[in-house]
């Protein structure tokens, strides 16, 4: 987290031969029927000649996606610090074991070239970033392909992000992984399982107001309309009360969430500041001894791979709801 790709048939080629990435021994997809296929990532149209060999990926719910759909086999490796929750309590635990751990610190270009990638999948805020000079065009110019994860693709207007709902931008990037990939059929069922699983919570009788915490003492970092936790939230019951703001994960004022009066607040668990230490700010910073979630110590931890877009959304939406079914009405 805060952590548009441009490619093209003849850039995905070079980027399979350029920066020295092998196809799979036996792999025959570079002339399957399949292939060429073009898929939609944040309003660009991406080729694909074939499927690629040598993707890596940045953060733990993109990493995630991938290996959900069974493709660690396709993986050079992932970067992605060690504090970003429990890989070994997850379906898909066995692909960690599969591809590399190429970085714990911040993706680079170094990185991406040693590990003689075809393909990055990262996202703007999750990896990609003009400051540091990692984008998808200057991987363009490197002859190495990029995909953008939907949660964070740029709206048009500056540097705000998000295009579309949190859960369609999850449905959208299995889909189109499938096709890039060739496994149409596993991401169906995976995203038909995940629909299921969300459409199982049950409606609630009262929905609370719920402030997502993620870090930041003088102004809290939050998630606005477009960022993950909004329909976690929404789908468990709840109302985001920064669900106004057209950005995914945005600053805000402690005087906006004092006005706003949350009933719950959700911890986002990550990094050196733990849930235990954001709950013990949270409970004892003043201009907050009056909201509603603190004084009646309404607060609920997820982590953070259960916070951005990953194949885990669903399970900590039944999660969430279970706890806010709890939360009487004012």
């Amino acid at each position: 987290m805060r952590t548009k790709a441009v490619a093209s048939a003849a850039l995905l080629a070079l980027g399979l031969t350029a920066c020295g990435a092998e196809i799979a021994p036996g792999d025959a997809t570079a002339g399957s029927a399949h292939y060429p296929v073009t898929v939609q990532n944040c309003g660009t149209a991406l080729t694909f000649d074939r499927k690629p060999a040598r993707a890596v990926t940045n953060d733990v719910g993109i990493t995630e996606l991938m290996l959900a759909l069974g493709l660690a086999d396709r993986m050079a490796g992932y970067v992605m610090p060690d504090d970003k929750g429990r890989v070994d309590q997850v379906a898909w635990k066995d692909g960690y074991q599969r591809t590399a751990w190429l970085s714990r610190k911040e993706i680079t270009k170094e990185i991406v070239l040693d590990a003689r990638a075809d393909l990055v999948f990262a996202g703007w805020h999750y990896g990609f970033d003009e400051g540091s000079g990692f984008t998808p065009q200057a991987l363009k110019d490197l002859g190495i392909g990029s995909y953008v994860l939907s949660e964070s693709c740029r709206s048009g207007r500056g540097p705000e992000r998000g295009v579309m709902s949190p859960l369609d931008a999850l449905y959208t990037d299995l889909a189109n992984l499938g096709e890039v990939f060739d496994v149409r059929d596993r991401a169906d069922r995976l995203i038909a399982d995940f629909r299921a699983q969300v459409a199982a919570v049950p409606e609630p009788a009262h929905r609370p107001s719920v402030f997502l915490y993620d870090s930041g003492k003088d102004k809290p970092y939050t998630a606005g309309r477009f960022a993950a936790p909004q329909e976690i939230i929404a789908r468990a019951g709840g109302t985001n009360v920064t669900g106004d703001l057209a950005d995914s994960w945005t600053t805000v004022g402690w005087e906006s969430v004092v006005e706003r009066d949350p009933e719950v607040i959700v911890i986002n668990n990550y990094g050196e500041t733990g849930a235990e230490a954001k709950r013990a700010f949270l409970k004892s910073f003043p201009p907050l001894a009056g909201v509603s979630a603190v004084r009646n110590d309404r607060i609920f931890v997820l982590d953070y791979v259960d916070l951005v877009e990953s194949p885990r959304n669903p399970a900590a939406i039944t999660a969430l709801a279970a706890y806010l079914r709890t939360v009487p009405a004012r």
